[in-house]
């Protein structure tokens, strides 16, 4: 029996030292550098049959909503988002899940994300908004600092009380958690009311918004966005693949600028641009540039072969000038980006007093997410 035991001791370090060498140049993934601090936003989406304006406006209005944290501060720390998303109420999920499906776990790999938020489609269903709030509480790697704010966005237009999970306990749960739940009804608000959506919110601490799905997202054209949409093509250039998964990420970053260009009568483009110029666009698993200066990854541990071609033949201190290079060059494609923004936000500021308030989907989740992160978090707005 000691034997047996030591040789499994034996299989057991093995096994660890060897999982370490995998690792051992892979920076900790979506881990907020140092000077950052944590938000976590879960997106609960109904996608059932009639749900297709509300898919269209998070699909076009992620950017803009990350963009809120965007020159925040929480004491001598920069806020940075992860983003988790689920789907529930489409006839394709299964019933033994209560129609409920992760897309994807927190994360923020903000480019996945918009991915997955345009791959959704609409199909009739049943909406359990009990059972997804539940699944999102339980299944989702919550950050147990109290000082972490903690939202999820449930957003639906049937009765919030469907289904086999009493969704009033699952907002009980999460305030106990630490997790503020708000809830997003779209349609009538009085309907809303009567059927169970303020009395979640309430419950959980949170706020009962209601939405016109079907109005069309106001973006204000200003004289910048020409400018910022282009350097935003031009910061891809600064990005250095490596590993496994490094040509995939650049493809999907251009595959997302193009879906983000499908929109711009709601201003995906320049709202996207201006989030890749900020300290919440982090691809720390395929840039070198993000996984060395800011995730602390060493350079000489990656392997030649995970190199792209044009670095394998430079000498280790050339393949740090190169790195080095870049980096350079983002910061200052990044800084003329945030120059251009502190106008256009000027601009768009007078224009938007001329028009009033619009009840979508990025308007209604911008206002609670900056009144809750102030009071819960005691983070800043600029």
């Amino acid at each position: 029996m000691k034997a047996q035991t030591l040789s499994y001791l034996r299989q057991c370090l093995l096994a660890l030292a060897l999982a370490g060498n995998l690792s051992a140049h892979e920076p900790t993934k979506d881990a907020p550098a140092d000077g950052e601090s944590l938000v976590q936003i879960a997106l609960l989406l109904d996608t059932s049959n009639s749900m297709d304006g509300l898919i269209e406006q998070a699909k076009t209005q992620l950017w803009k909503l990350v963009n809120e944290f965007n020159g925040a501060k929480q004491g001598d720390k920069v806020p940075v988002v992860q983003v988790a998303l689920y789907e529930y109420g489409n006839a394709r999920l299964s019933a033994g899940s209560n129609y409920v499906r992760q897309v994807l776990p927190l994360t923020r790999d903000l480019d996945k994300v918009s991915e997955e938020l345009f791959k959704l489609t609409t199909n009739g269903g049943d909406e359990y908004c009990g059972a997804v709030i539940r699944e999102a509480l339980d299944k989702l790697s919550w950050d147990s600092s109290p000082n972490t704010y903690k939202s999820i966005f449930v957003a639906g237009n049937e009765p919030f009380s469907q289904g086999p999970v009493n969704p009033d306990e699952s907002c009980r749960l999460s305030i106990q958690k630490g997790i503020v739940v708000n809830t997003v009804h779209c349609g009538d608000e009085t309907v809303g009311v009567n059927t169970g959506w303020r009395k979640g919110a309430a419950l959980a601490e949170g706020k009962h918004l209601n939405i016109n799905q079907d109005k069309a997202v106001v973006h204000v054209d200003a004289p910048q966005d020409k400018e910022i949409s282009q350097l935003s093509i031009e910061l891809n250039n600064t990005y250095i693949i490596y590993g496994a998964k490094g040509n995939d990420g650049l493809a999907n970053q251009a595959a997302q600028d193009k879906n983000a260009a499908m929109a711009p009568a709601a201003g995906s483009m320049v709202q996207r641009a201006i989030s890749k110029a900020s300290a919440n666009y982090s691809n720390t698993g395929w840039d070198l540039v993000d996984a060395t200066k800011r995730a602390k990854m060493k350079l000489e541990d990656v392997k030649s072969d995970e190199l792209p071609e044009e670095m394998r033949k430079l000498k280790p201190e050339e393949r740090q000038a190169f790195v080095d290079k870049k980096h350079e060059e983002r910061l200052k494609i990044q800084a003329r980006i945030q120059e251009l923004n502190e106008a256009r936000r000027k601009y768009v500021a007078d224009k938007l007093k001329e028009s009033g308030n619009v009840d979508t989907l990025d308007t209604a989740m911008a206002s609670a997410i900056r009144e809750q992160a102030t009071t819960r978090a005691k983070i800043t707005f600029r």
